[in-house]
């Protein structure tokens, strides 16, 4: 009997690139299966173009689209269900939809109800990287692996077509491209934009006499940021927050880029699995630290707070982040390197 495998990751851009080594693992372990995802909407164009995948399910989480999902997953005829995270509106998603093999994590009470079974997390102790929890899953119904680097795939007519982008907007080929993504959206501690604004003069006077641009991306960027990018007047600084308007666009700009600086968040992430070099700065809390969230291709540094500092200045639940202070401007210059 072909198996035929749901993989559900609803919630975030980082979550989502978490489940690409679980895709690869199992069509590995499982070539002729059906292998598909139920992902939410908005971080749908992080598996285009994946060469594992036969299908992507999305959910925009409104009342119309929950029994539209239902009738979508029970058309396929799914064998297995792995939910990586809980989420009680897939959870139910997956009974109604009639997934026979249906694995979570944890013994949440819905999971309960629909008779789910479970995965356990050991409530994090060991610390491992989330990818690899996701993997357990995979594991659960017969893959056998540790390779959990994840991956993106672009087509080369998107190389093309970002190259052009690239050129239409001052960014030569020759141009070594450092891509500055100030915001996080709140999914993990972050720098101030003033201390941002600080590493953006470090890398002009640093790189002065080399061919750099530093790029822009985070729509969240404030006015005062804008303003204060705009009076350095140095056409080095290019703002393409406005026409990186999607996140395909963002892969295929961070793609083409040769380095990225940011917080541990969803353009870490993506990073990570395009094979870039680049800096990611993280907080010391379980659930953002680099054992957790960590890069892992090697080419990025991950520069954390330290211990000593996140004891003396952070608070005993780490819901009182100070990165501000606990990681440094001259840090992340000193990992720059051309």
């Amino acid at each position: 009997m072909q198996k035929r495998i749901l993989i559900v990751r609803t919630d975030r851009v980082g979550d989502v690139v978490m489940i690409t080594p679980v895709i690869r693992e199992l069509r590995k372990t499982f070539p002729d299966a059906f292998i598909a995802t139920l992902i939410d909407a908005k971080t749908v164009d992080i598996l285009q173009n994946n060469p594992h995948l036969d299908l992507t399910i999305t959910d925009n989480k409104t009342k119309e689209s929950f029994l539209k999902v239902v009738k979508e997953i029970s058309r396929h005829k799914f064998t297995d269900g792995l939910l990586m995270m809980p989420t009680e509106r897939a959870a139910y998603q997956m009974f109604l939809g009639g997934v026979k093999n249906r694995i979570g994590v944890g013994r949440k009470l819905y999971e309960v109800i629909t008779l789910m079974k479970s995965v356990s997390r050991n409530k994090y102790i060991p610390l491992r990287h989330e990818a690899d929890y996701c993997m357990d899953l995979a594991r659960k119904i017969g893959v056998n692996t540790d390779n959990i680097m994840p991956e993106i795939f672009l087509s080369g007519e998107e190389i093309t077509e970002t190259r052009n982008f690239f050129h239409a907007n001052g960014l030569s080929d020759d141009d070594f491209k450092i891509i500055l993504h100030t915001g996080s959206k709140n999914s993990s501690p972050n720098w101030s934009e003033d201390k941002y604004l600080e590493l953006v003069k470090g890398i002009l006077n640093k790189f002065k006499s080399k061919k750099i641009k530093i790029i822009l991306t985070a729509f969240e960027m404030s006015e005062d940021f804008r303003f204060s990018i705009n009076n350095l007047n140095d056409p080095s600084v290019i703002d393409l927050s406005e026409k990186v308007n999607s996140l395909r666009n963002l892969i295929k700009t961070i793609y083409l880029s040769d380095f990225i600086v940011v917080s541990s968040t969803g353009p870490a992430h993506l990073a990570d699995a395009l094979g870039k070099n680049g800096v990611v700065i993280h907080c010391k809390r379980p659930m953002s630290c680099v054992k957790h969230w960590g890069t892992l291709n090697k080419k990025i540094c991950d520069l954390e707070v330290t211990q000593e500092h996140c004891d003396k200045y952070c608070s005993s639940d780490k819901k009182i982040c100070d990165i501000e202070n606990g990681i440094s401007v001259d840090e992340v210059l000193k990992n720059i390197n051309l």
